[in-house]
């Protein structure tokens, strides 16, 4: 099938790339296709990783916390002009589905490679984008008609509708900024946690709910349309997998729809991005009950992760399709293509399984990946890399594709078994445990997977496959001490290890250690920011209560208390904490 009518118009010779990890790996291949130069920015703790010595130009952005790197729109802009970059692709997550960012890429001349800028306002605002949904006729829950002010809002909105309802972040996806309340004790808590989530992920703390459908499929529909009015839905997928509103497996085409089903998913999509204007690569979300009723959720106005799963069943290059779009390039028609055998995703994360999936970041000794007949790795880590604190956990995906279904499940059984990581935990015992679950195999014909599937109905199971993982003591790079230097003239930026100053005179002294931890103590389950108190310094708690929250690789992280006792508080809101580091004690 030939997929674009006419070629690009506009001229790209060098392409900057806002990410890091994975996707920068697959925007750099994708672009020596297409005999494009890339440009990466990297933060401190990524000036080793994999994209930084494959781009053709690398520059330092100087920092650890995505609000001074990836999240610096002015200065990834700057570096953008200064090594003559043509265009900026934002891969996921980070600046993708920020429209000022989009905005100011191209008033300062260069190619955005996304949707336009209002397009991205208007789906990006959930609400909007459900207005839009409605005005097309596809498929809609009930839920709030803007954002919700308070917790008390929100559970007058539970008491009306009945429960399970979503918490959703206005201005993100991802899952990130969402929670599911399924009790009415837990709704304020829960709100208070989606807008504290939404807020460090996307700088926007507004959240809005719906009726949350239970135990729901995920699916959803790949779109590519041009800027000259062509909307193709190139498929859809199962992301059904998921652990905290984040998607761990993923498969294309999405198993078990009935035509009819597909067909409004399908029809639905087209109708929503025609209507938005929408151009270059999207996803319209849905969710599927189990008893057949379909619900829009949102558009993810960007790449997806899971994209490959698309890419090795229709053989159409998505990010290459999406800097031709971009260009000028018009698509062909609006014809959908015929699926080609059955693909399936792992997102290998470092996480500890048996801890609640705790994220573990840290050094990787062994990276031993598998290969062979339908095996694909986009990866962007290898044995030696460093997987900093600071962001998201994911190391790689395992992409698997055959003939049917049977086969892809078959060949992911061999994949898995030949993947060995060290150093880190990882999400491979997970994995492995999925496909030995009947509800997921689905060899009789009824695929059992919802969205909380691995939280309820899988849980026991898991528990007994899933061992904990050591402990993983995070070993990130050391921090720089940045000194300007002039060579011939030109100002450079030369960046020091701290530690090598360590034995230099005058240098201070190393800090000491904290003390032992007691009984009575209460530490830090993961390295990262202590987002807040649930409970206030010198009040009673109960064991297994909410005490506090920490923020570690842009997700939440509840930590409860251990024991009944008075809590004495040792750290503040805002600290930056190591794994282990003391919080509290808990007088008995």
């Amino acid at each position: 099938m030939t997929l674009f009518a006419t070629g690009p118009t506009l001229p790209l010779n060098r392409l900057l790339i806002a990410n890091r990890g994975e996707i920068a790996v697959r925007i750099i291949r994708a672009c020596r296709d297409e005999g494009i130069e890339t440009v990466a920015i990297y933060a401190d703790a990524d000036r080793d990783a994999p994209f930084v010595s494959m781009a053709d130009q690398a520059f330092a952005l100087g920092g650890d916390k995505p609000a001074e790197t990836y999240l610096d729109a002015a200065k990834i802009i700057a570096i953008a002009r200064s090594a003559g970059a043509d265009a900026i692709h934002p891969g996921y997550g980070f600046l993708s589905e920020n429209a000022d960012f989009a905005q100011a890429v191209q008033e300062a001349g260069l190619i955005w490679i996304g949707p336009d800028p209002a397009v991205i306002t208007a789906l990006g605002d959930k609400i909007e984008a459900r207005r839009i949904a409605e005005l097309v006729g596809a498929p809609l829950v009930a839920g709030t008609p803007g954002p919700v002010e308070t917790p008390a809002d929100a559970l007058v909105f539970a008491r009306q509708h009945g429960l399970p309802i979503a918490i959703k972040a206005a201005f993100g996806g991802g899952g990130r900024g969402m929670k599911v309340a399924w009790r009415l004790e837990e709704v304020e808590e829960l709100f208070q946690s989606a807008t504290r989530e939404a807020l460090t992920a996307f700088g926007r703390g507004e959240c809005f709910i719906e009726q949350f459908l239970d135990r729901p499929r995920h699916i959803e529909a790949q779109v590519l349309a041009d800027k000259h009015g062509t909307v193709k839905v190139i498929g859809t997928r199962d992301c059904s997998l998921q652990r905290r509103n984040q998607k761990l497996v993923e498969e294309a085409p999405a198993p078990f729809l009935t035509d009819e089903q597909r067909g409004r998913i399908h029809d639905s999509a087209r109708a929503i991005c025609a209507h938005a204007g929408y151009s270059g690569a999207g996803t319209v979300e849905y969710l599927l009950s189990a008893n057949g009723t379909i619900s829009f959720l949102e558009v993810n106005t960007r790449l997806q992760v899971e994209h490959p799963v698309t890419e090795e069943t229709t053989s159409i290059d998505l990010v290459r399709g999406m800097i031709a779009v971009a260009r000028g390039a018009k698509l062909a028609d609006d014809s959908v293509p015929e699926p080609r055998g059955h693909s399936i995703e792992f997102r290998i994360n470092a996480e500890d399984v048996a801890r609640g999936f705790l994220p573990t970041p840290g050094p990787i000794s062994v990276f031993d990946a598998p290969s062979g007949p339908g095996i694909r790795l986009d990866s962007g880590v290898t044995s030696g890399s460093v997987i900093p604190g600071s962001f998201d956990s994911m190391m790689a995906k395992l992409i698997v594709t055959g003939a049917t279904r049977a086969e892809a499940l078959s060949r992911a059984r061999r994949a898995l078994a030949e993947f060995h990581i060290e150093g880190v935990a990882s999400v491979l015992p997970f994995d492995r445990a999925v496909l030995d679950a009947p509800d997921f195999r689905a060899e009789d014909g009824d695929f059992r997977v919802h969205t909380r599937w691995i939280e309820t109905d899988f849980a026991e199971s898991l528990a007994q496959a899933v061992k904990p993982h050591a402990r993983v003591t995070p070993a990130n790079p050391p921090a720089l001490l940045r000194v300007a230097i002039e060579i011939d003239g030109k100002r450079h930026e030369l960046g020091l290890p701290v530690g090598i100053m360590a034995t230099t005179p005058g240098a201070p002294a190393a800090a000491e250690a904290p003390p032992e931890a007691d009984e009575a103590a209460v530490t830090a389950p993961v390295p990262g920011t202590l987002t807040a108190w649930q409970i206030e310094d010198g009040a009673a708690v109960e064991a297994g209560q909410v005490i506090a929250v920490m923020e570690a690789m842009k997700m939440e992280t509840r930590v409860e208390a251990h024991r009944g006792g008075r809590l004495q508080h040792f750290a503040k809101a805002g600290e930056v904490l190591a794994f282990g580091a003391p919080l509290a004690r808990i007088e008995g």
